[in-house]
C-alpha cells in the first residue's frame, strides 16, 4: 500500500500534514455549528441546520486529521492522509447535500476541499471532479422546484474551476517536489556513502582523532583514541575534552591555556602543533604526546569546532635523547685526538720544527685539510645536540648590525675572490647626483655576536660554494621593529619542492650540482636554530637556475633601547675590571720569616757538571737563586706581581747544560762558600728542588 501510495501521490509529508491540519480545522467548524445551531435552540434559517449525520462523520474526520497531524513516521503519513482528505470530501458532499444542494450556504467549503485536490495527483481531481460533475448532471436530468439554468451554471463553476487551480498549482508543484526528492535523495545517498567512507577511514587512522564542538565537547572519537585515553566511545561522547584529555607539562605541572593548544586554537584559529605536553590516560599512565590542533571555522570566520589529532612519542622521544647524548658523547670524545693530530701535522708542517720534502708537505696539507673539516663536522654536531636540548648558551651585547654584517663579508671577500665571484655590500650610503653621499642606515639590536657571525658567515659561505659566477650581494635593510640581514646570490638555485625542508636536520637538495659540492645538511638548521634562539627568523626566496636570497630578521632596538642597554653593559664592563683588578692586586699571604742566616753549599753531585772550572750558565743562575732570606719586614709583606713560575727539574737543568757546553768533564772545583745579605729574591729565580744526591744545605748560628 505504501509502495502504491507513493508512485500515486507525489506530495511531501509537510504538505500531508497541512491538508490534515485544514481537515481538522473545516471539521472544527461543521462541529461548531452543529452545536450552535441544535444545542443552542436552533437556527432562523433551515438552510444553516447541519444534521447529525453531517456532524458525525466531521467528527469520525477530525480524530483521524489529528491522527495525521501528529503521526510522526513520513513513510506512512500519506495514507493517514488521504483517509482524511477522503472523510473531508465526503462530510462536505453530505453537508451540501441536507443543506439545500446547490442552493447551500456550505458551498464554499467545496471550493476549498477542491482547490488541494490535486495535492494527491490525478487520481483525486477525478474523484472530486466525478462527484461533483456527476451530481451536477443528476440535478439537471431531474432538476428540483426552483432550479434555474444560471444557478446550475454558477455551481457547475464553483465545482469544476478549483479542481482547474488546483491542478494547475499541483501538477508543477508535485514535479518541482518530484525533482526536488530526488535530488534530496541522491545527496542523502551520496552523503550516505562520505559518512561511511570518512568513517572507516577515521577509524583506519592509527592516532587519535578527537572532533570538538564550539564549547569544546566531544562530539566524535575514533578507537585509536579509545585506546589511548581508556575512555570508551559511549562515556567519552558529549563530556568536555579536558576530563577526557588531560594535559601537563613534560615536567608534570599543570598548564593554563596559554599553553594549551587546543585553547590556542579558539585563539589564533589557526593549526598549532606541540610536542611538549604529557597526557595522563584515565588509568594513570603517563605518555609524551604530540597534538595537531586545526580549527573548524563557519563562514563569519568563527570557531565551529576543531580537530585534535595526537600519538603517543614517548619511545620515540626516549630514543632521540638517547642518540643525541651518544652524538654529543662520540663528537665530544672524538674532538680530543682529531685535535691532537692537527697539532701534529701542524707541527709538522712547521720548518722550524720538521723538515720535509714538497711532495710530503702536499700531503700533509691534505690531511690537515681533511682533519680540519672533521673537527668543524664533529663542532656542528656538538652545536646541534645544545640546540635540540635547548642548551645554546646566549651573551647578548648591542651590535650595529650595519658594521658588524660588514666586516663579515670582508672577512670573506678573499674566499670569493679565489673564485672568480664579487662580494659586495649594499648597506654603504651611495653618491648623489651632485656628489655628496647619502648616510648609511644604522640598526642596533641585541644579539650574540658569535652566534650572529655563525649565521652569516655560512649563509655568505653558502652562496659562494653554490655561485659559479657572477656576484654575492650582502645587505642590511629593516623597519621600526625589525633589523632584516639578507645575502643574494645568482647561483644555481634551490628547486621549488625543496624549500619547505630546506631547514631541516641533514636534509640536501638532490641534484647533480649538489652533489659535487660537499655538505652535511647541518648548515642551515644550526642557522635556523641560532636565530631562533636570537628571538629572529630566517626565511629565503629561490628559484632554480636564477639564484637565492636568504633573510634573517632580528628584532630591532629603539635609540632609548640602545641608550639603556649600551649605559648597562658599560657598568657591567667596569664592575668585571674592578673586581678582576681588586683580585689582581690583593697581597699574597705570607708566613713569618726567621731572621736572616748565612747558608754555606757544601757539595752538588752533578755529573756532568765535573771538571768544570769557570762558572757555567747553571753556576751562574744558582748563585742568585739560593738567596732565602725574606723581605725585610715580615709584617709588611711585598705584594706578588707575577705568577710563580714552575720549578725546572734536574734533567731540565742537565739538558740546558748539555745544549750550551760540548767540552770534556774535568775534576770538581770545591765550590765556595756564599755569604747572603738580606734582599729580596730577584723576580724570576729558580729554587734548587732536592732529592737524594741534592746539595746538603746547613744552617750557621
Amino acid at each position: 500500500m505504501g509502495d502504491f501510495s507513493q508512485s500515486m501521490f507525489t506530495g511531501s509529508p509537510f504538505w500531508y500534514r497541512r491538508v490534515a491540519e485544514i481537515s481538522l480545522l473545516i471539521d472544527a467548524v461543521i462541529l461548531a455549528l452543529f452545536g450552535v445551531t441544535f444545542l443552542g435552540g436552533g437556527a432562523n434559517d433551515p438552510a444553516m441546520q447541519i444534521s447529525a449525520v453531517a456532524a458525525g462523520a466531521a467528527g469520525l474526520n477530525a480524530i483521524i486529521a489529528a491522527v495525521a497531524i501528529f503521526y510522526r513516521n513520513d513513510e506512512h503519513l500519506n495514507i493517514w492522509a488521504i483517509i482524511a482528505f477522503g472523510l473531508l470530501v465526503a462530510t462536505t458532499a453530505l453537508l451540501i447535500l441536507t443543506t439545500g444542494g446547490i442552493a447551500s450556504p456550505y458551498v464554499a467549503l467545496w471550493i476549498l476541499v477542491a482547490t488541494f485536490a490535486g495535492l494527491f495527483g490525478l487520481p483525486g481531481l477525478l474523484v472530486l471532479g466525478l462527484l461533483a460533475n456527476g451530481y451536477i448532471a443528476w440535478q439537471f436530468m431531474a432538476p428540483q422546484p426552483g432550479l434555474t439554468n444560471d444557478r446550475l451554471l454558477m455551481f457547475a463553476l464553483a465545482s469544476d474551476l478549483p479542481l482547474v487551480v488546483s491542478y494547475i498549482i499541483w501538477h508543477s508543484k508535485s514535479q518541482h517536489e518530484a525533482k526536488k526528492s530526488e535530488k534530496v535523495s541522491q545527496l542523502t545517498k551520496e552523503l550516505s556513502e562520505v559518512s561511511n567512507k570518512a568513517e572507516i577511514v577515521i577509524n583506519a587512522i592509527a592516532d587519535g582523532v578527537l572532533a570538538l564542538d564550539s564549547k569544546g565537547t566531544i562530539q566524535l572519537i575514533n578507537p585509536a583514541a579509545q585506546n589511548l585515553l581508556g575512555w570508551g566511545k559511549n562515556e567519552a561522547i558529549n563530556l568536555d575534552y579536558a576530563l577526557v584529555m588531560k594535559l601537563t607539562s613534560k615536567q608534570d605541572q599543570p598548564i593554563n591555556n596559554g599553553q594549551n593548544p587546543i585553547e590556542q586554537v579558539r585563539v589564533i584559529k589557526q593549526t598549532v602543533v606541540n610536542n611538549e605536553l604529557t597526557l595522563t590516560s584515565k588509568t594513570g599512565k603517563k605518555m609524551v604526546t604530540s597534538l595537531v590542533v586545526s580549527p573548524m571555522l563557519d563562514e563569519a570566520h568563527n570557531i565551529a569546532g576543531s580537530i585534535v589529532v595526537f600519538r603517543d612519542i614517548t619511545a620515540e622521544t626516549k630514543a632521540q635523547r638517547e642518540q643525541a647524548e651518544f652524538v654529543s658523547t662520540a663528537s665530544h670524545e672524538m674532538r680530543t685526538p682529531v685535535a691532537a693530530i692537527e697539532g701534529y701535522l701542524g707541527l709538522a708542517l712547521n720548518p722550524q720544527t720538521a723538515q720535509i720534502d714538497q711532495k710530503a708537505r702536499l700531503y700533509l696539507q691534505k690531511a690537515q685539510e681533511a682533519v680540519q673539516h672533521l673537527g668543524r663536522l664533529f663542532q656542528d654536531l656538538l652545536t646541534v645536540t645544545r640546540a635540540d636540548d635547548n642548551r645554546l648558551k646566549q651573551h647578548p651585547k648591542t651590535t650595529n648590525i650595519v658594521a658588524y654584517v660588514e666586516s663579515i663579508a670582508e672577512s670573506l671577500e678573499p674566499k670569493a675572490k679565489e673564485k672568480g665571484l664579487k662580494l659586495l655590500f649594499a648597506a654603504h650610503g651611495k653618491d648623489t647626483v651632485d656628489g655628496q653621499k647619502k648616510l648609511s642606515p644604522v640598526y642596533y639590536a641585541s644579539v650574540d655576536r658569535d652566534h650572529l657571525r655563525e649565521v652569516v658567515a655560512n649563509l655568505i659561505e653558502n652562496a659562494i660554494k653554490y655561485t659559479k659566477q657572477g656576484e654575492i650581494i650582502a645587505d642590511v635593510t629593516g623597519d621600526d621593529k625589525h633589523v632584516i640581514i639578507s645575502v643574494k646570490d645568482n647561483g644555481i638555485g634551490i628547486p621549488k619542492e625543496d624549500i619547505p625542508h630546506l631547514f631541516q636536520k641533514f636534509y640536501r637538495v638532490d641534484s647533480s650540482d649538489t652533489r659535487e659540492i660537499g655538505g652535511t645538511g647541518l648548515g642551515l638548521y644550526i642557522c635556523r636554530k641560532l636565530v631562533e634562539s636570537m628571538r629572529g627568523s630566517i626565511t629565503l626566496e629561490s628559484a632554480l637556475g636564477k639564484g637565492s636570497t636568504f633573510y634573517v630578521a632580528l628584532p630591532r632596538l629603539s635609540g632609548a633601547q640602545v641608550r639603556q642597554l649600551q649605559d648597562s653593559e658599560a657598568i657591567e664592563a667596569l664592575q668585571e675590571r674592578a673586581s678582576g683588578a681588586t683580585t689582581a692586586s690583593a697581597p699574597a699571604p705570607m708566613p713569618p720569616q726567621p731572621a736572616p742566616t748565612a747558608v754555606k753549599l757544601q757539595h752538588i753531585d752533578f755529573a756532568p757538571l765535573a771538571g768544570s772550572a769557570q762558572p757555567t750558565p747553571i753556576t751562574a743562575a744558582l748563585q742568585p737563586q739560593t738567596s732565602l732570606a725574606a723581605p725585610a719586614s715580615p709584617q709588611q709583606p711585598r705584594p706578588q706581581t707575577t705568577a710563580p713560575r714552575r720549578e725546572p727539574t734536574i734533567t731540565e737543568l742537565q739538558a740546558q747544560w748539555h745544549a750550551a757546553h760540548s767540552q770534556p768533564a774535568r775534576e770538581p772545583a770545591t765550590p765556595r762558600p756564599i755569604a747572603h745579605t738580606p734582599q729580596a729574591q730577584p723576580r724570576g729565580a729558580i729554587s734548587i728542588p732536592t732529592r737524594q744526591t741534592a746539595p746538603v744545605i746547613t744552617n750557621k748560628a
